[in-house]
């Protein structure tokens, strides 16, 4: 391409990256995106069907003023964590891709950003509570000695989805 040459070496370098690499989804900030977030809900506050337009903050979020929410990985730890005496528990499903523009990405506490997917970087939402339309599907998971049964069942295997 001849018209390269008279192009300053900054120009053409770009050039060849955009050529290069035509996908959005090259791009590394996108390798550990989501497919899905989930909340965790305790079975003190199970979830009314149907469901309302929005549904109450829990007592955490409300305190913290944000929805806490984890990754598919994240779920086996935060359900051992905070979830450890609970009989059972309601998880919600959401599409990364529809509240995307929402979540910040920081440690637990929400108190330091934090890279997408990071294994102790999680999602939160802030300012506002989660709505019948965020949810996609949600399960109800019944904890044996452990949650291990529930996580190794086909549906825990299957419906947990980076």
């Amino acid at each position: 391409m001849p018209w390269l040459r008279n192009l300053p070496k900054h120009v053409v370098r770009l050039e060849f990256v955009l050529i290069r690499s035509n996908s959005p989804l090259d791009h590394p900030a996108m390798a550990n995106r989501p497919t899905y977030i989930y909340k965790i809900i305790s079975h003190t506050s199970p979830l009314p069907d149907p469901l309302p337009d929005e549904l109450p903050l829990s007592d955490l979020d409300a305190a913290d003023g944000f929805m806490h929410f984890s990754t598919a990985k994240q779920v086996p730890r935060t359900l051992k964590r905070f979830f450890s005496t609970d009989p059972r528990v309601t998880i919600v499903r959401i599409d990364y891709s529809k509240v995307e523009r929402e979540v910040k990405w920081e440690d637990s506490k929400g108190t330091g950003p934090g890279e997408v997917g990071g294994d102790d970087i999680f999602p939160h939402i802030y300012g506002r509570s989660m709505k019948a339309t965020d949810v996609e599907s949600s399960v109800i998971w019944e904890r044996n000695e452990d949650w291990d049964v529930a996580l190794e069942s086909e549906t825990g295997k299957s419906w947990l989805v980076y």
